[in-house]
């Protein structure tokens, strides 16, 4: 007769097998996707839309005017969701037509997989930041609302449809006239005390400071179609380096810079600005190192994809140098 414990056990039912773990993520694909994400976000990009303020604030300081500091904020923090709504909504309108469907990994639309998610994000900042910008308006002039809402469109008119100017090769024009006069002309507004009487657009003084600087913000948009001049051109986006040929786009870049530094030092050399203005020149090294680039590997899509990054470190350094300097100036 077999012991108690041997029947037991022959009748014993087996414990279930623990479930497989779940394979996780490969380290490598996670690193990629966090990349990825990371130039989604392009958050050095926001260097454009907080310039214009910025010089505006310079300008106004250094001559020893009232500088708004709600209204400076405010504006900063409405200007950053205007972008973010242009950048989002570029997504969404390149990935109706296709351009970004292989050459553009890092498109938030390609990322997500949900268009209308990303419209409805861009809808989102685009709401959020014209509040804001409203209640800049309302501590200020109503002028400053309708300008901003010239540049929204503008923004627009660049890839939206059924005008999409930038596939015309007109974004750079329209970049200029958004980050340029009318911005800055908003900016200035903005910072100023709230006007007893009418208020007029001080065109002459937004022409002045903001022309050299938008002129550095457009070489970024400039600059980031040179790595994908085929994309752009098997879906018909004819941006200027597809017209002119990488060759002649690159040698048109070392002018570009010229032109913006220019524009920036003639008041110092009128004697209409200080000399502290010419802190702008810190965004040299950058541009340098862009037109080196260019000039050697302009037609190596993988060699200057991050062309735009450097254009934008002369951007963003340029334009912190002439705000500084120009608020210097009020001690000089």
């Amino acid at each position: 007769m077999p012991e108690p414990e041997v029947v037991a056990s022959r009748y014993a039912t087996a414990p279930a097998a623990p479930p497989e773990p779940t394979a996780p993520e490969p380290p490598a694909a996670h690193c990629d996707r966090r990349r990825l994400w990371k130039a989604a976000i392009k958050w050095p990009m926001y260097a454009v839309a907080v310039m214009p303020v910025l010089l505006a604030a310079g300008w106004r300081w250094g001559r020893a005017e009232v500088v708004r500091l709600d209204q400076l904020l405010l504006f900063l923090a409405a200007a950053v969701l205007l972008l973010a709504w242009e950048n989002l909504t570029n997504d969404v309108f390149d990935a109706d037509t296709g351009v970004d469907t292989h050459g553009k990994p890092h498109s938030v639309v390609n990322l997500t997989g949900r268009r209308d998610r990303v419209a409805l994000w861009a809808n989102a900042c685009l709401g959020t930041g014209l509040a804001l910008m409203a209640l800049v308006a309302w501590g200020s002039t109503p002028l400053v609302l309708a300008l901003v809402l010239a540049c929204c469109a503008l923004g627009y008119l660049y890839q939206g449809p059924p005008f999409r100017l930038g596939y015309r090769g007109l974004g750079e024009p329209l970049c200029w006239l958004a980050f340029g006069p009318l911005a800055t002309a908003a900016g200035l507004l903005a910072l100023a005390p709230t006007p007893t009487g009418p208020a007029t657009v001080p065109w002459g003084a937004a022409l002045v400071l903001g022309s050299g600087p938008a002129l550095a913000t457009t070489l970024v948009l400039f600059c980031s179609h040179f790595h994908q001049v085929a994309e752009d051109r098997a879906h018909g986006k004819h941006s200027p380096v597809v017209q002119l040929g990488t060759a002649t786009a690159a040698a048109l870049v070392p002018w570009i810079v010229a032109l913006a530094l220019a524009l920036e030092w003639a008041p110092v050399v009128l004697g209409r600005w200080p000399l502290t203005a010419l802190l702008g020149a810190i965004g040299l090294p950058p541009a340098r190192r862009l037109i080196t680039l260019l000039g050697c590997h302009h037609d190596l899509p993988e060699r200057v994809a991050g062309s735009k990054f450097l254009a934008l470190r002369f951007q963003a350094l340029n334009g912190l140098g002439l705000a500084l300097g120009l608020a210097l100036g009020r001690w000089i």
